[in-house]
This record gives structure tokens, C-alpha cells and sequence, in this order.
């Protein structure tokens, strides 16, 4: 009965939401609402990442008996055109929706169940077209390049249980299967300055492709603006079965710590060791390091500003050590227009016929223009344009410096 409650919730988060639900990111009834700790409740992003707590507030909320319950749905419906000999075109839907249930006990402690589903495996085990991306497998035998891969059916199947020490400290622990280990910054579906974009990031695989991990386990120590946490959980990746659960295996390690100065700021460092991550060569390991800034800006009740910069390291046990960042940017100036961009600069040796490693980049830009559906739910249309810069290289398999484009229609919570 309560999951059923949720998906509704999901459906029908604009038209069935208490009065405080609607309040700004300031407002007392969610100052102390952290799935973790005693933090607002923006302040959480995916698994248990931390975002700034000026964030915009986008789920939708209800209670029923002593439960809370959350929703918050983000669809995209595509049409994709890469260029040139390595490019492709498509329309596809991609997406999330994310129902989520907690439960204060009289102890102070608190329970949170999450599930979130996404359509993306209904575009068929290639993914979409996606210059310059790579990483797993659409069938098994093959690397999949410039495209971006489907995610799981189930993102995340999780559950968090907090204790409150006092109003300064608190300990918790997240597990999930599938669920997000404690590395990199807020996985970039349910990052506030890459949200917007239907594109999935190319540095995807540097900075937070650990995001659906089948087996984890995290614990967790938060003391005010700090939070330190280490997770075991499933290295490899999922495979090109992208409707089934698949075993746990906790062979790897992730540790993060996470520091939130000022309401508009949110950063950390993380490390992992990750066993036999690529389905296509499981005899090698991977070293990672991430570190990430994230500034974000609430102008009013619904215009806000966020930027994002990540590094991302991969150090494999074969082959040599390569890097990634990421600049991104979203500016939403009021109800009705968002603008995002993003750049980036990667290391890789997947994209060429050799082992080397080639310097490539991308610049991305677009933007959406929303309609009200209800008043939590819009329905938008918007575009974006990507150039990217390859290395001369790759230059004759490429045409040159190819383009990529997209238009989307876009249905979702918004401010």
C-alpha cells in the first residue's frame, strides 16, 4: 500500500501537497528535515551526496499516518543528431521518477525508504547517439563508443536509518540494492547545475558512473557542515541486462568527505578502489579520485543560479592514469526560461583503434522554455548544441570537429 501511495505521489505531486511544501528554502518546517542529519532538507542529492542548501526544493510532499511521503519525476522525450561518420541520430525517452517514504520514531531516529525508475532501458541496449562518450557494454562483446548507454530500469532500491546524537552530531547508516557508494559529487540526473540537460556528461565515467551500484552499504558521520563516510560496495558496472537485479558482490571501496561552508556552497573529495569495474576486461582495477565545487544561488522564490566544477581521476592497474573536468552551469531566472552550459576536457584511450591516450573536449549550450501543468509540474521545450573538440588523431574517423543537437520536450517538477 505505501508504494503505491508513492507512485501516486510522483504522478500527482503538484495537485496533493501540504502547505509547507511550497515554502522556500528558508522556511523552519524543513530546517531540520535531512535524511542524514540536522541540515535541511535541500541539502540532499542523490544516495548520500550533499548539494548546497540553497537549493531549490523540487519534491513534492504528503503525509500519510506517520509516514512522509516524497515524489519528484523528471521525463524527456529527445530527438538527437550527432555529426559526421561516427555520429547517429535518435528519439528516445530518458528520465527518472523517484518515490521516496520516511518515519520519525519517538527515539528522534529516522527511517527512508527510496525507489526511483527510470524508462532509459526502453531505448534499447545501444543507448543514444553521443560523440566522444564511451563506457560498458550493449551486448556483451563490444565497448559501447560515442554513445551514451541506458541506465537501469531500477536506479536505486534503498534504505537510510539516521540517529540523532544531539543537534551537532548524528550517525547513519544507507544501503541499496542498486544504490549510490560514497563517490564524486551528486550523480548528474539529480545534479542542480546538469539536470536540465537531457546530454548526459562525458565525464560521466570519471566523475559518478558508480551512481547505480548492484550491492552497497554506507556509514556516515555528520557534524554540522561536515560529513564523513565510507561505503563497501559492487565495483562492476551494470551490464547490458538493463532490467534485472544483479548480485551483490561489496568488493570495493569508497571514502568521501564532504564540506558545506556557507548555504550556498558544496564540496568534497573522494576516493575509491574499485575491482574489476568494465564487464570487457574484469582483470583490471581502478584507483579513483574525485573533487568537486558546487555554488549555488537562490535569487528569489524561483529564480536561482548553479555551477558546478568536478575533477574526476581514473588510475587503472593496466594502462596508464587519465583525467576529466567539468565546468557546468544553469541559470533559471524565473518560472519560465532555464539556460545551461557545460565544458569539458578528457583523457581517454577508448575512442581510438590504439591503447593511446587522446586529449578531447565539448562544449555544450542550450536552453528550455516551461509551461505550467500544475504548480509544482511544467511541461517544457527546449534545444542545445554541442561542439566537440577531438584529438587531431582522431580527426579523419571523426570529419574533423563534429557538432551534436538536440531537442526535447521535458516534463517535470520545477520551481
Amino acid at each position: 500500500m505505501l508504494a503505491s501511495q508513492l507512485l501516486g505521489l510522483v504522478v500527482a505531486l503538484g495537485d496533493e501537497v501540504p502547505e509547507s511544501a511550497h515554502q522556500h528554502h528558508n522556511s523552519p518546517p524543513m530546517a531540520t528535515a535531512g535524511t542524514l542529519g540536522a541540515y535541511r532538507m535541500s541539502r540532499d542529492a542523490s544516495g548520500t551526496a550533499w548539494q548546497p542548501d540553497s537549493s531549490p526544493h523540487l519534491m513534492g510532499h504528503a503525509m500519510r499516518g506517520d509516514w512522509m511521503l516524497m515524489g519528484h519525476a523528471m521525463l524527456n522525450a529527445v530527438y538527437d543528431r550527432q555529426q559526421g561518420p561516427r555520429g547517429d541520430e535518435k528519439t528516445y525517452v530518458a528520465g527518472m521518477a523517484m518515490g521516496t517514504a520516511r518515519r520519525t520514531l519517538a527515539s528522534g531516529d529516522a527511517l527512508t525508504l527510496r525507489a526511483m525508475l527510470s524508462p532509459d532501458p526502453f531505448m534499447g541496449r545501444s543507448g543514444y547517439p553521443l560523440l566522444l562518450a564511451a563506457g560498458e557494454t550493449a551486448d556483451g562483446l563490444t565497448p559501447l563508443v560515442d554513445r551514451q548507454h541506458p541506465h537501469e530500469l531500477i536506479m536505486e532500491l534503498s534504505a537510510t536509518y539516521a540517529h540523532r546524537i544531539d543537534d551537532v552530531d548524528g550517525l547513519y547508516l544507507y544501503a541499496g540494492l542498486p544504490g549510490e557508494p560514497a563517490f564524486g559529487p551528486p550523480a548528474f540526473m539529480h545534479r542542480l547545475s546538469a539536470m536540465e540537460s537531457p546530454e548526459a556528461p562525458i565525464t560521466h565515467h570519471w566523475l559518478d558512473s558508480t551512481h547505480i551500484s548492484f550491492g552497497i552499504v554506507t556509514a556516515g558521520w555528520v557534524r554540522n557542515a561536515w560529513k564523513f563516510e565510507a561505503s563497501q560496495f559492487t565495483g562492476r558496472e551494470p551490464d547490458e541486462e538493463r532490467f534485472d537485479i544483479e548480485r551483490p558482490r561489496l568488493d570495493s571501496t569508497a571514502v568521501r568527505v564532504s564540506w558545506n561552508p556557507a548555504e550556498q556552497w558544496s564540496m568534497q573529495v573522494s576516493w575509491a578502489d574499485i575491482d574489476s569495474p568494465e564487464q570487457l576486461e574484469p582483470e583490471v582495477d581502478e584507483t579513483r579520485w574525485s573533487a568537486s565545487a558546487t555554488y549555488t544561488s537562490a535569487m528569489n522564490e524561483f529564480a536561482w543560479w548553479s555551477t558546478t566544477l568536478a575533477w574526476g581521476h581514473k588510475d587503472p592497474s593496466q594502462g596508464g592514469p587519465t583525467n576529466a573536468i567539468a565546468l557546468e552551469t544553469t541559470y533559471a531566472p524565473g518560472r519560465g526560461w532555464t539556460i545551461f552550459a557545460r565544458v569539458e576536457g578528457v583523457e581517454t584511450h577508448d575512442l581510438g583503434p590504439t591503447e593511446d591516450v587522446y586529449s578531447i573536449g565539448k562544449l555544450s549550450f542550450g536552453a528550455r522554455r516551461d509551461f505550467r501543468v500544475t504548480d509544482r509540474m511544467r511541461l517544457g521545450i527546449g534545444a542545445l548544441y554541442s561542439i566537440n573538440a577531438v584529438a587531431e588523431e582522431l580527426e579523419p574517423s571523426y570529419g574533423g570537429d563534429p557538432y551534436g543537437a538536440m531537442v526535447f520536450v521535458s516534463f517535470g517538477a520545477r520551481t
